[in-house]
């Protein structure tokens, strides 16, 4: 049986399946918007709200990890490169490469916001159908002038379907190459053709039997949208968020600064002391 996908929809009746699919999509957007100024000590705090929205969902912290391992290796990658280019107090010197203090406290920030607004898209996913999100979006589309509300949700919905999918046939895909010894290939561009190549035709054969079966159904642009349902906790639960990054924000900048530094400096206080001051 093939492994859950972490993006997928899940039945469930915590609050966020409860609430009103405009109302998350607000939130969302909210929560990325401040996530791009939040500090360490803001980070780390809305990342123990996420924690609690993924138990309440019934998500499997290890096997998301697992599934997300290329997210992470490209953070990774990105912190690494923070690491390396920005100019600072150097901290040490690898083969002409030098990492500072401020590219450690740089990298590590980015990399944690990116983490942060990708596990916020999982919650989010993990809550909503598919088909409420094409109505809240072409909602949210419909005062705008010049743009086709309904056209532009249905392309919004379709490429949240897909995105799962791409992933599961990228799974199916690397499981079929290590079942025909390809992962004994030490060459890494022979590795990326092979994995590329079979997934991009997988991909666009199965739009193309999209298109074909929303063409054979007569699916328009003119259909009756589902009803929304809202549960009557939408307003409460937009004013505690922001009311909860209000509060980050102010409290964040009454006390210094939270970054990397501060462990490096408590490392080096308490692992390695300065023996002149002993």
């Amino acid at each position: 049986m093939a492994a859950l996908n972490p993006f997928m929809f899940r039945q469930g009746n915590s609050l966020l399946h409860c609430l009103d699919t405009r109302c998350k999509l607000l939130w969302v957007c909210m929560t990325s918007l401040f996530i791009l100024k939040a500090d360490f000590l803001a980070c780390f705090i809305f990342l123990g709200v996420l924690i609690v929205f993924i138990k309440q969902i019934q998500i499997g912290v290890k096997d998301t990890l697992w599934q997300l391992k290329l997210f992470l290796l490209f953070l990774g990658f990105i912190f690494l490169a923070r690491a390396l280019t920005i100019p600072g107090d150097p901290l040490v010197f690898f083969h002409g490469l030098t990492i500072t203090r401020q590219g450690l406290n740089q990298g590590g920030l980015v990399a944690l916001r990116f983490f942060l607004v990708m596990v916020t898209g999982l919650v989010f996913s993990a809550t909503t159908r598919p088909a409420s999100l094409k109505s809240a979006a072409q909602w949210f589309l419909k005062p705008i002038p010049f743009v086709p509300e309904k056209r532009a949700a249905v392309m919004i919905s379709l490429a949240l379907r897909f995105f799962p999918l791409i992933l599961q046939q990228a799974n199916e895909t690397a499981n079929a190459i290590d079942a025909r010894c390809g992962n004994l290939q030490k060459n890494p561009i022979k590795r990326f053709v092979r994995l590329t190549l079979p997934l991009l035709k997988k991909t666009f054969l199965s739009a193309d039997h999209l298109i074909l079966a929303m063409e054979a159904r007569c699916y328009g642009e003119d259909r009756t949208d589902p009803e929304f349902e809202p549960s009557g906790k939408e307003r409460v639960f937009i004013l505690y968020s922001l009311g909860f990054w209000l509060f980050l924000f102010f409290f964040s900048i009454r006390l210094p600064p939270v970054s990397l530094n501060y462990i490096l400096v408590i490392r080096e206080i308490y692992i390695d002391p300065d023996p002149v001051l002993l």
